[in-house]
C-alpha cells in the first residue's frame, strides 16, 4: 500500500509593515520616528510599524500602525520593497513590507501603543545611529525612491503647500537631492513640462525683487521630459 503524502509542513512566519514618512522641516528632509517601548530596540529610535492582523490587508495595516504609533494620517502610501532576511527580527521569522509617504505641513507626532515617543528627525541624523531590525536599509531605500521619483513624477509638489512658487519647488529638489540647482534653468525646465504646475494667478513677496507667481500641482502623473539629477 502506498501511503498518501500530505502537504509539506512549513514553520509559521509573520508579516509586518513599516512606514517611512518624509516631509521638509527647517529646510531639512525629515522622517517620522518612534521611540520603541518594547524590545528589540527598546528605548531607541525606529520607524513606525508592526504586525499585520489576520483580517486586514497590507496598506490598511500600515495606516493603522502609523496612526496608532504616531497619530499621523497620510493621503497616499506607496509600497517600496519587501524584506525577508532570516534573523531580521530576533523574535520570530518575519517578513516586512515597507511603505513610503510624502506630505507637507504634517503635525508633530503623538505616540501610542508600543511607541513611547514620536518625533520628526532629520534623515541624515537618523542614518547616523543604530536602528533595530533592518530599518537603516529601509530608510536608505525609501529616500532613494523619493529622490528618483522627483525625476519623473510630480511628487515634489507633495512636499509643498497647496500654492507654491517655483522657488519653493526648487528648494524641495535641492533638499531631497542634496545639491544646488541653477534657479533660471530649473524654472525653465519645470515650466516646459506640460501639466506639472499650473499658475494660480496670485503672487507673493519673497523679499527683495518683484513678487513671485504662485502655482498649484497639475494633473500629470509622469513628467515628460523628466527632470534629471
Amino acid at each position: 500500500m502506498v501511503r498518501e503524502q500530505g502537504p509539506p509542513q512549513h514553520p509559521w512566519a509573520y508579516v509586518a509593515v513599516d512606514v517611512v514618512v518624509l516631509t521638509i522641516r527647517d529646510r531639512q528632509l525629515q522622517v517620522m520616528t518612534i521611540r520603541r517601548a518594547i524590545a528589540p530596540g527598546q528605548g531607541g529610535p525606529a520607524l513606525p510599524g508592526g504586525f499585520v492582523r489576520l483580517d486586514e490587508d497590507l496598506e490598511a495595516a500600515a495606516r493603522r500602525e502609523l496612526r496608532e504609533e504616531t497619530g499621523l494620517e497620510v493621503d497616499y502610501l506607496e509600497q517600496v520593497r519587501t524584506y525577508g532576511a532570516p534573523g531580521r527580527d530576533p523574535r520570530a521569522r518575519t517578513f516586512a513590507v515597507l511603505y513610503l509617504a510624502v506630505m507637507a505641513d504634517l503635525p508633530d507626532g503623538a505616540a501610542g501603543t508600543d511607541a513611547s515617543a514620536a518625533s520628526w528627525v532629520p534623515v541624515d541624523e537618523l542614518l547616523a545611529v543604530d536602528l533595530p531590525f533592518d530599518h537603516h536599509e529601509m530608510l536608505v531605500d525609501a529616500v532613494e525612491r523619493a529622490r528618483s521619483k522627483l525625476e519623473y513624477t510630480p511628487i515634489a509638489a507633495s512636499f509643498c503647500r497647496t500654492a507654491f512658487t517655483i522657488g519653493d519647488l526648487r528648494r524641495v529638489y535641492e533638499i531631497v537631492w542634496g545639491k544646488r540647482l541653477n534657479p533660471a534653468n530649473f524654472a525653465r525646465k519645470v515650466q516646459s513640462v506640460e501639466g506639472f504646475v499650473v499658475e494660480t494667478g496670485d503672487v507673493v513677496s519673497e523679499g527683495r525683487g518683484r513678487p513671485a507667481k504662485t502655482f498649484t500641482r497639475g494633473d500629470v502623473t509622469r513628467l515628460h521630459p523628466p527632470l534629471r539629477r
